[in-house]
């Protein structure tokens, strides 16, 4: 969990369009690991929960408290700043405020609401999705705005509409209603131009998912003239799952270890990644003194 302040200077880059890098986590594991290996920032990937808490494509099947649990553990395992996707915000404005006190409350910088009907469907992999009319939407980002009880709580606003107009007229609306960052989809918008002619429209940075297109032929310099936000959500997603699909896989052919296609972590290190000599430490300092104050009092 961070402090006051650095919520305050993380949300003051994001506003001045300083690209920060994000990789997308799914547990408090996964964060650890993005953190460990130097992420100032780490946003938790709704399809990467969905995947691997439930065993579910992203079609917001679980629920906001599910949800709210992961971010929660996420959020008090790290010590840099967390975004959140918060999908459709669990219902109409004031359930949205709602999700903004708890999330709020649990330790998140930022959330993303997206302008889908509820439940959603994970626009980078479903054939089609419906949205919400837009006036419906900027109330939600009104409401969340309202809702956030430090003005250094980012409201992030995504627009799923599928043709660059109607994402620029809706990603105007939701400005006006106070959004900080706003999110467009990869399908939407599929070269550079069309994002500079969105950031131009709305007047505020981008939040952008690196997927797709984006993530083959976009370059930092270009990301960076755009966007304040860069998530790459599904790096750990998907590396675990191949390691897992693959090492699984050999083991169960082999019923041995020794030809695993993946390299895994040792005891040892796992050990160190994990914090057991913190944890032993404290129990030397606490729970061994607890025992000689009872001996002695007996």
């Amino acid at each position: 969990m961070i402090d006051a302040e650095m919520k305050k200077a993380f949300a003051a880059k994001l506003r001045a369009g300083e690209t920060q890098i994000l990789p997308g986590c799914f547990d408090a594991m996964s964060a650890l690991m993005a953190e460990k290996a130097g992420a100032s920032a780490v946003f938790t990937s709704g399809f990467a929960v969905s995947a691997s808490h439930l065993g579910f494509p992203d079609v917001e099947l679980y629920t906001m408290t599910e949800n709210l649990t992961v971010v929660r553990n996420i959020a008090n395992a790290v010590s840099v700043p967390v975004v959140a996707d918060t999908d459709t915000g669990y219902g109409n404005a004031i359930n949205v405020m709602r999700t903004v006190r708890e999330f709020e409350q649990a330790g998140v910088c930022a959330m993303i609401f997206e302008d889908q009907t509820a439940p959603k469907r994970c626009a980078a992999a479903a054939n089609q999705v419906e949205i919400i009319p837009a006036y419906e939407h900027a109330a939600k980002i009104r409401a969340a705005v309202e809702a956030r009880r430090d003005p250094d709580t980012l409201i992030i606003a995504r627009t799923d509409a599928m043709t660059e107009d109607e994402s620029i007229a809706r990603a105007r609306m939701y400005v006006e209603a106070g959004a900080d960052l706003i999110q467009p989809i990869s399908r939407t918008f599929t070269d550079f131009a069309g994002l500079q002619r969105l950031r131009a429209a709305v007047g505020v940075p981008l939040s952008l998912q690196i997927l797709g297109w984006l993530e083959k032929d976009l370059t930092q310099e270009q990301i960076g003239q755009v966007a304040g936000l860069a998530c790459y959500p599904l790096v750990g997603l998907m590396t675990v799952a191949r390691a897992m699909q693959d090492n699984f896989a050999q083991l169960m052919a082999d019923k041995n270890t020794h030809a695993l296609p993946h390299p895994v972590m040792s005891m040892a290190e796992f050990k160190n990644f994990i914090g057991f000599e913190e944890i032993e430490d404290q129990q030397a300092r606490f729970l061994l003194m607890d025992l000689k104050a009872a001996a002695k009092a007996s």
